[in-house]
């Protein structure tokens, strides 16, 4: 669901731990987004606001986000007035999806300026807009909307900021003559269709519009269904909801939807190029198959040249012939080409089967060839889709050295590092190295493993390469690298998912086979249920950079 304004209202009393922070940094981590870090005494932040017409949200980021190595023009401008500013103040208009946040910043002279920046959330309507606060004029406007495209509204530099107009709608904190027979969206402020069901809900079961009202201004915490979530419990969807402190749930939430939206703008070429082969070699491999099914009869065209060469004598040349068999009595019939006469007919089908002959090999080897790099392809597909930022872009390293990228100048800022973005889990009794890619499980295991060590795989899946590293594995080892295994594959919402582990003494690369194919001598199975929760704790609490 969309942010509504009452939500909006708790991530503002969240947001009031900024206050008195110094911003530090202003980055673009997309076209339509924008991170402010900013830190005192005792306390970072990093605020992400995104002004997406459909993901628009305000939130404190737990973990740097990879950013646009080339701002936005408007980030750079917000760089010129509020970096290194000092946040004095956040606060909610009314109770509408709009944030200001007021900021003391500073000239080249030095002197003190005050600037109002307001993230509006409000759907395809979203903006962040700088405002000088003595002469509340537009700075600049990350979307500027000329008078043309809204004559109500200007937002454009040079303009005076105007609020929205407001609604005829009353407070939440003060109501009075409600109709608990429609809907509360077009009577209350900051009400979604979702918010309103809850309240007429509740209230149709005893409890009081002040009484929800209180708990939800009062919740620090993050009620998250399948598809809903909201400050206080959503019961009329008869669902258990994920109970999260409100900003970690809201990096819960937004995560796994930034992740890919990051993805598929920094790599979306990356994604197109794997589907592309996938789909042209499912087209190839049917044509060849039926090319070889072809190729089989080879030996009828030997015979028919033999046929014609026998009975030229008593043949005359017409469209088709009928001939007696060597091996039989039955009647071989022969379409001839009139362009040719009966000797350089019997030299054309010799000629086809002596190619069909050499072909059935060829045909044989390409179908081979093909599935090979069929499966190498959907096992980058499948990389892909539980692959980070940095994860994609080393597999399109993969493919430009393939040959089926050109060499593209990315736009995301990357630390140059001498190792491929691999998983490091470091714990007291034991180490655990998870590659998410082909480039990140070969350097694991020409690079990382010693043949002591235990290697997971998932089975029947393409997957990660998990590495343990322990004096003695434990049976808890043991299955926490399976669950890794089984998480970083297609299989992670399956159940009973099939891991095997040996040691790396046990595995083989296959022979001419790409980055990414081994056999195992020995090996055992063990059958696992992927626990999304304990996966994502534990990387978070664990993860560490291996240099």
């Amino acid at each position: 669901m969309a942010l509504d304004g009452l939500l909006i209202a708790g991530i503002n009393s969240a947001l009031q731990e900024m206050k008195g922070c110094k911003i530090s940094r202003i980055q673009s981590l997309s076209e339509e987004e924008v991170l402010i870090s900013a830190h005192k005494k005792g306390f970072a932040a990093k605020l992400v606001i995104n002004t997406h017409s459909n993901t628009n949200r305000i939130y404190l980021a737990k973990e740097a986000r990879d950013f646009l190595q080339t701002p936005t023009n408007f980030v750079m401008l917000l760089r010129k007035y509020i970096s290194q500013g000092i946040i004095t103040g956040i606060s909610q208009i009314g109770f509408d999806r709009i944030l200001k946040f007021a900021i003391l910043g500073h000239n080249e002279l030095g002197d003190p300026i005050e600037y109002d920046l307001y993230a509006e959330l409000m759907g395809k309507y979203s903006n962040l807009v700088l405002v000088d606060h003595h002469s509340s004029t537009i700075i600049d406007c990350l979307k500027r909307i000329p008078v043309f495209e809204n004559s109500k509204r200007l937002l454009h530099p040079g303009a005076k900021y105007t609020l929205p107009a407001p609604q005829q709608k009353m407070s939440p904190l003060s109501v009075d003559g409600l109709d608990l027979e429609s809907s509360l969206v077009k009577q209350v402020e900051g009400f979604s269709p979702l918010l309103s069901k809850e309240y007429l809900y509740r209230i149709h079961h005893g409890e009081s519009f002040e009484e929800i009202t209180s708990e939800l201004l009062s919740s620090d915490h993050l009620y998250v269904y399948e598809k809903e979530f909201h400050l206080i419990p959503i019961r009329h969807l008869n669902q258990t909801p994920k109970i999260y402190p409100l900003m970690e749930g809201l990096n819960s939430l937004y995560g796994k939807d930034e992740k890919k939206i990051r993805i598929q703008e920094q790599c979306g070429d990356v994604f197109k190029a794997v589907d592309r082969e996938i789909k042209k070699l499912k087209k190839k491999i049917p044509k060849l198959e039926a090319s070889l099914e072809e190729s089989k009869d080879y030996d009828k065209y030997r015979e028919y040249g033999d046929l014609i060469f026998a009975w030229m004598g008593q043949l005359k040349k017409d469209k088709v012939i009928e001939v007696q068999s060597f091996e039989d009595d039955k009647v071989v019939r022969i379409e001839l080409d009139m362009r040719y006469d009966l000797k350089d007919n019997a030299n054309l089908f010799y000629k086809k089967y002596h190619k069909l002959k050499r072909g059935e090999t060829i045909l044989k080897e390409q179908i081979e060839q093909a599935r090979k790099e069929l499966a190498y392809f959907e096992q980058m597909a499948e990389q892909l889709q539980v692959a980070g930022v940095d994860d994609a872009l080393e597999i399109r390293e993969e493919l430009i050295r393939n040959r089926v990228l050109m060499t593209k100048k990315n736009n995301l800022r990357r630390k140059k590092q001498k190792a491929p973005n691999i998983l490091n889990l470091s714990m007291d009794d034991c180490e655990i190295i998870v590659g998410k890619n082909n480039l990140q499980n070969q350097y694991i295991l020409s690079k990382i493993a010693n043949k002591q060590d235990l290697w997971f795989h998932v089975k029947d899946y393409h997957g990660a390469y998990v590495i343990l590293k322990t004096d003695e594995a434990t049976e808890e080892q043991i299955r926490l690298c399976a669950q890794l295994a089984a998480w970083f594959s297609k299989g992670r919402n399956s159940s009973s998912v099939p891991v095997d582990y040996t040691q790396v003494s046990q595995l083989r690369k296959v022979p001419g086979a790409k980055v990414g194919f081994i056999t195992m001598k020995r090996y055992r199975t063990i059958f696992i249920d992927p626990d999304a929760q304990k996966i994502e704790s534990l990387i978070s609490q664990k993860k560490s950079d291996r240099s």
